[in-house]
């Protein structure tokens, strides 16, 4: 019959245990030197290794022949206990047995001597388990047990153990193992059953495995048994239902330049193949994770990287996300990965998450709304800053302004000034035509301007000084000793006319020009072709006809 990898390539001596080498040298020196505890304590997540090296030191201990530590697993006390045989040695499932009848059951035994081999061994395994009654049964003869017993006790939790019990007990804490040690086991297995797998594929299931060499295996032997020719990075992604790398980029990427059209398709596509959903947003988190650890640590992060993206797609992507849009596509993501297992309908759950992820204002919450303002402050700072296009409305009516060529007034009684003041072409036409006189000052500075937006960079902060950037939103206008500042919006012109940056233009621009001048700052919009406000002109107009509005 058939057996599992998982099982077939158990670790049967402690030289065969995988990244566990600070537990295994000290537990073999323990049987070398005879200095053994009556009870220890295995800590550590699933598949470390905690079950396999209980039952090597039970071997070890009562090896006839053991070989530097090692149990030689040829003697009949190891071929008894790898069969399961050896009455002496009992491995107890505490998630079935954990109640206080079984454990007084287990201590009335444990008083007898070994039959079959030299020291009686319980493993308890999962012993979190136990009912605080029974762990109460089992402190006493945990404290003061027989010479020929020990207790071997493993959990993957280890805060639901009571101090009473830890006090007693050697306790070995069996790390998470690393991506590299799993791929290494993998490949050797893979040698011994003559399975040809990619390097690429390697590193998938190892990064799958997420520090387990047990489920490592399980989904070596799983993939493998899908596969006639080689192992693919495809044939694994295709086997566990992933979406795989390059997908998955694509689709953080369309969420990075917000292009939802995009993304749904991506994932109609993804969806329409059966891909997992669970698994799509745990590669998608993942990512996430990866690139805000980049954004962080740029140097020393590289180490911590789950491994999910290569190196030139990361770069691309992270150019893409500010760290607070990273941390609340996370959280997003997060959240849509526990939605998806709830509920009844998990294409929509998923389909909304994406939604929000490319479409920032569509969720007005603090998080949000911090993404989007950390994505304008980088880009202000970069200088990569566009104003706003003029809308639709505003240009529409710009048009119907230029092919109306109708006189404001069709009649001249109709008109209210009609016999008080001149027509305003006949006032235009009296009047001399001022010629810019700033015309040649407007010229030269517009050359030379950015060499002063670089002199007044200089002193200014991060915030503004991406606005003086060149490109950049502030335009100058000279008129006379006055250089006037625009800005295309008044959320612009609020941070330009800030204390500081009035101080430093005031001192720049003088020191540029050779002069004394002053430093204005005003709105685009508010200044004709010439640079003039309008609003002067009409102050002008106001006072030029004045005596005509007097009432007598």
């Amino acid at each position: 019959m058939y057996q599992a990898l998982y099982r077939k390539y158990r670790p049967q001596t402690f030289s065969d245990v995988v990244g566990q080498k600070g537990v295994t040298d000290t537990l073999r020196a323990q049987i070398e030197t005879g200095k053994l505890s009556h009870a220890y304590l295995f800590t550590g997540t699933r598949g470390t290794g905690k079950t396999s090296c209980a039952k090597i030191l039970a071997k070890a201990v009562n090896c006839l022949d053991p070989q530097d530590g090692n149990p030689c697993n040829c003697c009949a006390a190891c071929r008894a206990i790898d069969d399961g045989s050896c009455m002496d040695v009992l491995e107890i499932d505490a998630a079935s047995n954990n109640g206080v009848d079984s454990v007084r059951v287990l201590r009335d035994d444990a008083i007898y001597t070994p039959s079959e081999v030299k020291r009686r061994v319980y493993i308890i395994d999962e012993v979190h388990m136990l009912s605080i009654a029974a762990f109460n049964a089992l402190l006493k003869i945990i404290e003061e047990p027989p010479e020929h017993l020990i207790f071997i006790l493993a959990t993957t939790e280890l805060n639901k153990v009571p101090a009473t019990i830890l006090s007693r007990c050697q306790r070995f804490s069996f790390r998470r193992l690393r991506p590299e040690d799993i791929a290494g086991r993998l490949n050797f297995i893979a040698y011994q059953e003559g399975i040809q797998i990619a390097p690429a594929a390697l590193r998938l299931l190892a990064r799958l495995a997420d520090g387990a060499m047990r489920d490592g295996v399980s989904l070596l032997d799983q993939c493998a048994s899908a596969c006639q020719g080689e192992l693919t990075e495809e044939l694994v992604c295709q086997t566990l239902g992933l979406a795989g790398v390059k997908r998955t980029g694509e689709l953080l990427m369309a969420a990075g330049k917000q292009d939802t059209a995009q993304a749904l398709s991506i994932f109609e596509a993804l969806y329409a193949e059966g891909k997992d959903l669970g698994a799509l947003f745990d590669e998608l988190s993942a990512l996430c994770r990866d690139l805000l650890v980049l954004k962080a640590a740029p140097k020393s992060g590289v180490s911590m990287l789950s491994g999910i993206a290569d190196e030139s797609q990361a770069a691309e992507l992270e150019k893409l996300f500010t760290p607070a849009e990273l941390l609340r596509d996370l959280t997003l993501v997060q959240a849509a990965k526990g939605a998806v297992g709830k509920n009844a309908d998990a294409r929509v759950a998923a389909e909304l998450c994406l939604m929000q992820l490319c479409e920032p204002g569509l969720k007005l919450d603090a998080q949000s709304l911090g993404a989007r303002v950390s994505k304008l402050e980088e880009r202000l700072a970069t200088g990569n800053f566009t104003p706003a296009k003029q809308t639709a409305k505003a240009e529409n009516a710009q048009d119907d302004n230029e092919d109306d060529d109708r006189p404001p007034f069709p009649d001249d009684a109709d008109d209210p000034l009609a016999g008080l003041a001149p027509p305003m072409d006949a006032r235009e036409a009296e009047r001399p035509q001022e010629k810019p006189a700033s015309n040649g000052a407007q010229e030269e500075l517009d050359r030379r301007w950015p060499e002063l937006a670089a002199s007044l960079r200089e002193g200014l902060g991060v915030r503004e000084r991406g606005f003086f950037a060149p490109g950049g939103p502030v335009r100058p206008r000279v008129k006379g000793d006055t250089l006037i500042l625009t800005a295309p919006s008044q959320f612009v012109l609020d941070i330009i006319k800030s204390p500081n940056v009035q101080k430093i233009a005031a001192e720049k621009v003088s020191a540029f020009f050779g002069r004394s001048m002053q430093v204005q700052f005003a709105l685009a919009g508010q200044l004709d072709a010439s640079g003039k406000d309008p609003m002067d002109a009409l102050l002008a107009l106001g006072e030029e006809h004045s005596d005509i509005m007097t009432i007598k």
